[in-house]
């Protein structure tokens, strides 16, 4: 674990202090906001599931319906996963997301990096070679089936891995989605199977701004955490993140455990509650944070709300989640079944039902029934 650095600085956070944080800093309290001021930006918003950005912003009070396709992107960065940025920023997200360290390159490629250590081939090494040779392949927009079959033809024996469920021959997955964004190659909206099309005018920065450094990043949006909390959100190993931890890092104490924080953030983690009501979609940043038993604690809840397939939305009342929702869809007719933890007010349950309209909006739809309860 890092020692602080400066003054020791020891204060005692309770539970809702982090949370009421974590809403505030995460801007889930606001009304209104534009791309340029979203905080979740700088980290990255997962875009997984119907209109999973969209709505991570949305809930953030961002009028999606206005937004110009231009002003964001979708690419593969953390993870593997797809993520959404503005647009500008691309240049300095993939200096940021990039691995950093060999041990690093290895760890996010899980078994993708076996045959490359047998042949010599260090990950950063083979990481490059894929990124040139996407360069080469997707010149236009490319289906991600047909980019990976010219992709398997020209790569060698390491790169290649025997799928028994497709029952051929293929690249393995994660070396060329953490390749794609330094090849200069972003995901096309709405697509599925995803296409990948060339970014214009893309190179990689030579420095990564601070505001998009992933480490100081999580502190801020996810604070107070811990190097173990940072590098499995990123898969890095634990000494890469504690080597570039924060100069700027204060220690406190969460329910007696120590954690750290960005200093520049102490005072404003002492504010206690946040007030919101939102419906999160199962991916929203909210809801990525590594110290889950922090925000549920019951474990039955826990195992429902990050299940590994059909995952739900969570239910957030003033930074707790309170229960579940899932979707229905028929035709042009969204109907949602929320399943609450706990007994709910009847003003909150009235909040539910409108931010389930404003959901509706944002999937293009109408609103069927809201159903609280069983």
């Amino acid at each position: 674990m890092p020692r602080p650095y400066g003054d020791r600085v020891t204060r005692a956070l309770t539970r809702e202090d982090v949370l009421g944080f974590r809403v505030r800093a995460q801007q889930l309290d606001r009304a209104t906001g534009t791309p340029a001021d979203t905080a979740v930006l700088d980290l990255g918003v997962q875009d997984t599931g119907a209109d999973a950005a969209r709505w991570a912003l949305a809930v953030r009070g961002v009028d999606v319906a206005a937004l110009p396709e231009e002003a964001l992107a979708t690419v593969w960065t953390l993870r593997g996963a797809p993520h959404v940025y503005r647009r500008a920023d691309l240049p300095g997200i993939a200096a940021a997301t990039a691995p950093f360290s060999d041990a690093d390159a290895a760890k996010r490629i899980y078994d993708a990096a076996k045959p490359l250590k047998a042949a010599g081939i260090p990950v950063p090494v083979a990481l490059d070679t894929v990124a040139e040779a996407l360069r080469s392949i997707v010149t236009a927009p490319t289906v991600k089936g047909e980019m990976s079959r010219q992709l398997t033809a020209r790569m060698d024996q390491p790169y290649l891995r025997d799928c028994r469920p497709c029952d051929a021959v293929h690249v393995y997955e994660m070396p060329f989605r953490l390749a794609a964004l330094r090849a200069g190659l972003e995901l096309q909206p709405d697509t599925s199977p995803p296409v990948l099309r060339p970014i214009p005018g893309f190179t990689v920065a030579d420095d990564v701004p601070e505001r998009l450094d992933v480490v100081r990043a999580y502190l801020r949006l996810f604070g107070p955490a811990t190097p173990r909390h940072v590098a499995g959100y990123l898969d890095a190993p634990v000494a890469d993140v504690t080597a570039r931890w924060p100069d700027d890092a204060v220690e406190v104490s969460v329910a007696g455990e120590r954690r750290w924080l960005l200093a520049a953030d102490l005072e404003r983690a002492t504010s206690g509650p946040a007030a919101a009501i939102r419906l999160l979609g199962p991916f929203d940043p909210y809801l990525q944070l590594r110290d889950r038993p922090l925000l549920v604690a019951d474990r039955a809840h826990a195992a429902d709300l990050w299940r590994t397939l059909g995952r739900p939305g969570a239910v957030l009342v003033d930074g707790e989640v309170a229960g579940t929702w899932r979707p229905r869809k028929t035709g042009r007719r969204l109907d949602l079944q929320v399943q609450p933890w706990r007994e709910l007010p009847v003003a909150t349950r009235t909040a539910i039902g409108e931010q389930a309209e404003r959901l509706a909006a944002c999937r293009a739809t109408t609103l069927g029934a809201v159903t609280i309860g069983d």
